[in-house]
């Protein structure tokens, strides 16, 4: 807050109407002549205020970060790799070991078990495979086995498909304005 030229008394005045809900339960709860000017009231505000960045992340988070059932691979290798870049100096082996604990049980879990990745870019190059080959299996995929999503839609368009056959079959018949 910044006020020119203002007393220190109008500037503690004026805080409290800078602030909202957690803020100002704070500020209401402080006891009566606990501020003896406005740098000491920012010093407290911030004390209490500047806690509330976000938590630090270590290595051991990482085995938080399971593949879900039916969640392509692609989606956890995102997933996973947006919670390595949230840890600083995160060793190589953490990831590895956090990216196989967290992988479920298929194709690339059984290549990885059986063969250890050395490195990120063999990581990165044996799951890119099972990737490409799991969205060709997709692509492959009979309709019936896309799911209810897909199928809702496949129906929704052709009942739309049938009225306007429906509509079209009528003939010579023509509306008649009341």
């Amino acid at each position: 807050m910044y006020l020119t030229d203002a007393s220190d008394a109008t500037r503690c005045k004026a805080f409290p109407t800078t602030l909202s809900k957690a803020a100002m339960k704070w500020f209401d709860s402080l006891p009566p002549t606990s501020v003896t000017s406005f740098e000491d009231l920012s010093r407290k505000f911030l004390l209490r205020f500047s806690i509330q960045k976000d938590k630090v992340k270590y290595a051991p988070s990482l085995l938080g970060v399971k593949q879900e059932v039916g969640e392509p691979l692609r989606d956890y290798m995102e997933r996973f790799n947006k919670a390595c870049l949230e840890i600083q100096d995160l060793p190589t082996e953490a990831v590895i070991m956090g990216l196989v604990n967290g992988l479920r049980e298929g194709p690339f879990s059984q290549s990885i078990s059986k063969r250890h990745p050395t490195s990120l870019s063999d990581v990165q190059e044996r799951a890119e495979k099972y990737i490409n080959m799991e969205e060709n299996a997709k692509l492959r995929e009979p309709s019936w086995r896309l799911g209810p999503l897909t199928q809702q839609k496949k129906k929704k368009g052709s009942k739309r498909k049938k009225r306007r056959l429906a509509s079209t079959d009528l003939g010579d018949i023509t509306p008649t304005l009341l």
